[in-house]
């Protein structure tokens, strides 16, 4: 039952990721022309990153918490539910290091391109 229940709240992340992007898409004038000067007002970049960054550190924090109250001996607590959570928390943060690293690449492409 609560295999089901993760998989809904999944499929719901996902929604609002896919939701999200679309903020990010392109709008077609008249003429067919793509401008994306009409989406000033989707989501800023730097707000993005701070949710996504804040949901890292969720994921992480219930993680801890449900490591620790497994530890206390909560009976409500399955070693299986933490392991789960565990790797969910350590596949977040390497997606977010790999972010991470793409941004920094970027900049110095940018940062070393001639004038």
């Amino acid at each position: 039952m609560t295999e089901r229940m993760d998989v809904n709240r999944l499929l719901l992340e996902m929604r609002a990721l896919k939701a999200q992007s679309q903020a990010f898409s392109n709008v077609v004038n008249r003429d067919g022309n793509v401008n994306a000067a009409n989406n000033v007002n989707g989501p800023k970049f730097s707000d993005l990153m701070t949710q996504a960054i804040d949901k890292v550190n969720e994921v992480q924090q219930a993680s801890g918490a449900m490591q620790e109250a497994y530890l206390k001996g909560d009976p409500n607590v399955d070693i299986t539910d933490v392991m789960i959570a565990s790797q969910k928390s350590g596949v977040a943060f390497d997606a977010m290091v790999q972010v991470r690293n793409k941004l920094v690449e970027a900049y110095r492409d940018v940062m070393n391109m001639p004038i």
